[in-house]
């Protein structure tokens, strides 16, 4: 787990960000407690250790685990907080996206843009004047690609990660204190954040969002945790 230090910033997209959906806006200002994050997904190894088995498609104990629906991310946090004796759960997409960002920007936490070198991502589509890369056509090991300032490692692509939040069409009304947004929503559909290995590289934009049915899995699906428990100032394990 990683320390997340609480502060604010504005979430969302500008409007005049290459690829931006209408749905990442309107920007908004979000306060935030620190918090800790699972420095990378969650594997298939911890989730075999946690869950009994592993539902991967593409094998590697230290890849991250996919084909798990939200259901089933949030039965791994409740099974680890019992196991534990400490609170996990899914990121609120606030925290997500602050975690992502980590005090940039940008569309990404690279810069303007991104390279298959730095991200697994669907390299034949490059974002603004990046040159084409590789399209790896499967996961990767997770932490094969540079941190951003947090210390956290593959929050663009690889796989996309479910957040506890119901989706909304746009921020009109969202909370403005990292917690997660559940009311007025469809509780069956839940927000997914990051882009995957399958995806364009516009898809895996700090701020772009995507959704899906709660109960369905896919190979690009995968999840971390965070945890508000031992919060304390400079913590980082």
């Amino acid at each position: 787990m990683v320390y997340i230090p609480g502060g604010s910033f504005l979430m969302g997209s500008p409007k005049n960000e290459a690829e931006r959906k209408s749905d990442e806006g309107p920007q908004h200002k979000v306060n935030l407690q620190p918090f800790l994050m699972s420095r990378y997904p969650i594997t298939q190894d911890q989730y075999q250790a946690i869950m009994g088995h592993n539902p991967s498609y593409f094998k590697g104990g230290n890849r991250p685990v996919e084909q798990v629906s939200w259901h089933d991310a949030t039965k791994f946090c409740q099974k680890l907080s019992s196991k534990t004796g400490k609170i996990y759960t899914l990121p609120s997409e606030s925290q997500w996206e602050y975690a992502c960002r980590a005090g940039t920007t940008t569309p990404f936490y690279f810069g303007e843009t991104i390279t298959s070198e730095l991200v697994n991502y669907n390299g034949d589509y490059p974002y603004a004047n990046a040159p084409k890369g590789k399209y790896r056509e499967e996961t990767t090991d997770v932490g094969s690609f540079p941190p951003n300032a947090f210390g956290l490692y593959d929050m663009h692509g690889n796989v996309w990660e479910w957040c506890l939040d119901t989706w909304h069409n746009n921020y009109n009304g969202a909370p403005t204190d990292g917690s997660s947004w559940e009311s007025a929503g469809n509780s069956n559909v839940r927000v997914l954040r990051s882009g995957s290995w399958y995806n364009l590289s516009r898809y895996c934009r700090s701020a772009r969002r995507a959704y899906n049915y709660a109960g369905r899995l896919f190979n690009t699906w995968g999840f971390r945790v965070i945890s508000s428990s031992r919060v304390v100032s400079g913590f980082r394990s």
